[in-house]
């Protein structure tokens, strides 16, 4: 008896706009209860000390780094993992699923060095203030060492993306973030911990959506079958992962440079100093409710991209295409009406006093005037990340943060300083978002011509 042949992936039949919402609509919901989870955290931190809000501002840096990291890696395995099955090879699915469990426990391993060794002089580089310094080393060294929930959690979430199982990423992320929200008011004021209580909350919330998504994959994802028992690591295709990936870790990487760099130029060359840093590091939990929502559609959008370039499907690919920049700028949009129109509010979440409303109100509204050009380079990111192109990503990363952001941030200030004008650093963001998008555009374009157009316009 002639076997049946299997049924086709949803991403290669079902109608685009139908399926978008489908592979991104639970990762949007889970990032925005993630976004909530983040201001939550730093809500009741706020409440304990202004100190201990800045430190965990400081830590951010290398927290994002590690989730980076994770990302980056993981970016690489759905993109390859999505494009496998497309071309109907399930071994090779399951290779560099079980290659890419390996590289998150490499991942974990590197920063539990890091929380064992490196936080106190992550700290001592940016502040002398030795409450600061505190606050972040009790912060950052509970979520460096128990940093194998977020490793986990990360990898195996994106095996579900990549299979187009998206919703059991919305549980994954959800029971994590409101496991977070819960315990953060009894570890930080009612247990008196503090910053320490905000990172015990966090890792604990990890852990959790670690267990869990392992659990969802083994019984509801069918496309892979990981036997770890067999496993040897690839060389080959650790180095095909990282190809897609190590431009994603780079440019989170970048990020990572550039909010430690801004933090010490905000800290030596404005009067408000460790004021500016704090209101800069509130600036990341409060634009997480407008970027992180168009990551979770990043996500999704990557392996219907992926799959349908590895069935040879133009049409397919462009409108997914489209639809992701339409969807990514009308939901900006929105973030920047409100950065602009009710920052005073905003910043109030966090306990502001009326120095820091001083400093934290132009701020946000002068970043916040160019969030929509924002949303079109992530949109064309994810394009980039899921033809293995993310080396785009990473130039335009690089030009964005270290190129013009942070040189004009330093010009800026300096002039700032002269001429007791402390808001003009902020201006340096609208100045690194003009420049990121004209490269973006360059980009694609450049993509477009040498990759999508050769594909036969009629490829199903």
């Amino acid at each position: 008896m002639q076997k049946a042949a299997p049924a086709e992936n949803k991403m290669g039949v079902m109608p685009i706009p139908k399926l978008i919402l489908n592979m991104s609509l639970p990762m949007i919901l889970s990032m925005l209860v993630q976004a909530l989870y983040n201001v939550v955290d730093s809500y009741f931190v706020a409440r304990y000390a202004q100190d201990a809000l800045t430190a965990v501002s400081l830590a951010f840096p290398a927290q994002n780094l590690m989730i980076g990291v994770a990302t980056g890696t993981a970016v690489g395995v759905n993109a390859l993992l999505s494009r496998a099955l497309g071309e109907k090879r399930p071994e090779v699915a399951n290779q560099i699923a079980e290659n890419g469990v390996f590289l998150a426990l490499v991942g974990y391993a590197i920063f539990l060095l890091f929380g064992l060794f490196g936080v106190r002089k992550f700290f001592a580089t940016q502040t002398g203030v030795t409450q600061i310094i505190n606050y972040g080393v009790d912060y950052l060294t509970v979520i460096c060492c128990f940093s194998f929930g977020v490793f986990g959690q990360i990898m195996f979430e994106r095996l579900m993306q990549s299979t187009g199982r998206t919703i059991y990423t919305m549980f994954t992320q959800g029971t994590g973030a409101i496991i977070n929200i819960i315990l953060d008011p009894i570890f930080i004021l009612g247990l008196k911990q503090g910053a320490r209580g905000a990172a015990v909350a966090t890792v604990i919330g990890q852990i959790v959506a670690f267990a869990l998504a392992v659990a969802l994959n083994h019984f509801k994802n069918e496309d892979i079958r990981l036997n770890m028992r067999r496993f040897r690591p690839n060389p080959a295709m650790i180095k095909r992962i990282y190809a897609i990936g190590v431009p994603s870790i780079l440019m989170i990487a970048i990020g990572s440079v550039m909010t430690f760099l801004f933090n010490i130029i905000l800290i030596t060359y404005t009067r408000a100093a460790e004021l500016s840093a704090t209101v800069f590091g509130v600036y990341f939990k409060l634009n997480s409710f407008v970027f992180m929502p168009v990551f979770g559609l990043n996500n999704g959008i990557i392996p219907i991209v992926a799959y349908n370039y590895g069935a040879r499907s133009r049409r397919r690919m462009m409108e997914a295409i489209r639809l992701a920049v339409i969807y990514a700028a009308s939901y900006i949009l929105l973030g920047m009406l409100a950065f602009m129109l009710i920052p005073g509010p905003l910043l109030k979440i966090f306990n502001a006093s009326e120095d820091m409303l001083r400093v934290g109100i132009p701020a946000l509204r002068i970043i916040g005037s160019t969030f929509l050009f924002a949303g079109v380079c992530i949109a064309m990111g994810s394009v980039f990340q899921a033809l293995g192109y993310g080396t785009y990503s990473m130039i335009v990363s690089f030009i964005r943060q270290l190129v013009v952001l942070l040189p004009a941030a330093y010009i800026l200030a300096r002039i700032g300083m002269q001429t007791g004008n402390d808001t003009l650093v902020w201006y340096s963001f609208p100045i690194a978002e003009i420049a990121s998008l004209i490269t973006t555009l360059i980009l694609f374009s450049r993509l477009y011509k040498n990759v999508i157009a050769p594909i036969p316009e009629g490829a199903a």
